[in-house]
Parts: C-alpha cells; structure tokens; sequence
C-alpha cells in the first residue's frame, strides 16, 4: 500500500533538529506513506523545501509565497526568482498560496491594503502558474469568496488543490464545478467536524486527496500533539471508513489522483 502526503511543511523550524526530517520521512514510509509533497510558504522555506526533495527520493516539493508571508517579500524580482526555483527538479507545483482573512494584517497596515496585497501576490503567483502549465496549492481561510472571484478568471488556464478543505458539500460542489481538487486534513477525524464528514463523503472519487498539514492538525488519536506525514495513514482510514470503501482502496485512488495532479511516479499500492 502507498499513500501520498500531499501536504507537510517538512522545512518548518518545528523539525529542525538535527535528523529529524530524515526519521519523519522514516516513519512515514513504515506507515506506508512514501511519497511526501514539502510546502513552500516564503522564499527561504521555498529554497529548503527543493534541498529536502533533492536529497529524499520520495519526497517532493512546491515553492510559493503564502498570504501570510507577503510582508515578508521585499525584493522586486521575487517573480523572477519563484520563476527560477520553480524549474529546478522536484519542483511541482505553486504554492502555498491564496487569501487569509483570519490572521490580522501580519505588518500593520489597514485590513484593506492588506487584502490587496495578498490578492496581488495571489494573482502574480495565478499568473506564473498559467506561464509555466504548473498546478497550484490553494490555501484559504474565511475567505471562499475572494478566491472564488480570482479562481473564476482562471477556469481553464489553471488547476488547483484547495488544501486542508473544512467546509460543506455546497462550498466543495462550487470549487469542484470549476474543476478543482479538495485534500483533507487531521480535521476529518474530529468528531465535531460535520461539515468536513460531508464533504469528504462527497467529492468524487478522482478529485479526492490526503495531507497532514504537518506539523499542524495532527489527527485522532494524536489531537493536539505535532503532526507527522506518518499520521497520513489514519486520515486516510477515517475517510475511507466515511466513504464505506477499504483503506487499500482509498489509497490507491488518492495516490492515482496526486500523481495526476502534481505529476510524480505512482507507486504500486
């Protein structure tokens, strides 16, 4: 059995320990998660993410700035080098991108010249994207609407991944309408999370994947704990309990659908 990690943040400072990262990846493949995608959030992160893919066969990695992270760029090439690190191999996808309009304005400025900003590192990383025939990770927070508006400009010229999708089936319907993915997170294992159980009952089967969102979101019966991709293994059980299918079954279409999306090698499952 393989399963696909679509979502781990391997260059977060949480694994920074010496080792770390080569025991989660470790543990992750005697989980039977053996393929991991390394989120970039901000050019620095971006660069560590392709230095963990290159030296890990497994493991693959985007690049991108995060609406969280706009302040953060000041120089006015960052197109230009996001343009060069998103050649350099590994590399597959654009991202983690998008709008957030849960955390405040992360430098200060009005809430509205905030949004703007984001929204203009949304759509220049959108564009690059388009440029390059590359998929894009999509991060939202409280703002579905922003970003249906932006996404509706691109119908056709760009596929994405909605990661750590939390909302009801009428959310997914309109983002699968535009030809999208979901990936679920820990959050579907959350007795609470209705919404999410829908959801993930819900999207078709070639539109469905698996994360971690690691070092966030561990899942039952790690809640609250530091989430691993190894933890890939009970999202994927719950889900497939939800859907009334074996967790084989599950991880052989999940893993079928990332390798679609992000273009690596399927593994036998």
């Amino acid at each position: 059995m393989n399963l696909v990690d679509t979502h781990a943040h391997l260059a977060s400072g949480t694994f920074a320990q010496e080792g770390e990262v080569e025991a989660i990846i470790e543990r992750a493949s005697a989980a039977g998660v053996t393929q991991i995608i390394t989120i970039g959030t901000e050019l620095v992160d971006s660069r560590r993410n392709i230095e963990i893919a290159a030296a890990h066969p497994g493991v693959y990695a985007t690049v991108g700035v995060h609406p969280t992270s706009v302040h953060e760029v000041t120089e006015e090439g960052w197109v230009d080098d996001l343009r060069g690190l998103s050649q350099r191999p590994k590399v597959v996808a654009i991202g983690e991108i998008g709008m957030d309009f849960f955390h405040p304005s992360q430098d200060g400025s009005p809430e509205t010249e905030w949004r703007g900003r984001q929204e203009h590192f949304f759509r220049a990383q959108l564009d690059l994207a388009v440029e390059l025939g590359m998929p894009v990770v999509i991060h939202q927070r409280e703002s579905a609407e922003a970003i249906g508006r932006i996404l509706a400009d691109y119908v056709g010229k760009v596929t994405a991944v909605f990661h750590c999708f939390n909302g009801p089936p009428e959310m997914a319907r309109g983002i699968l309408d535009q030809g999208h993915y979901l990936s679920f997170t820990g959050i579907v294992t959350y007795p609470k999370a209705t919404d999410v159980h829908e959801s993930a009952r819900y999207v078709p089967s070639d539109r469905l994947m698996v994360e971690t969102d690691s070092p966030y979101l561990a899942p039952v019966p790690f809640r609250g704990k530091r989430c691993e991709p190894a933890y890939t293994r009970h999202t994927a059980e719950h889900i497939a309990n939800l859907r009334g299918i074996s967790l084989e079954t599950l991880a052989s279409l999940t893993s079928e659908n990332a390798s679609r999306f992000f273009g690596i090698p399927r593994l036998g499952n």
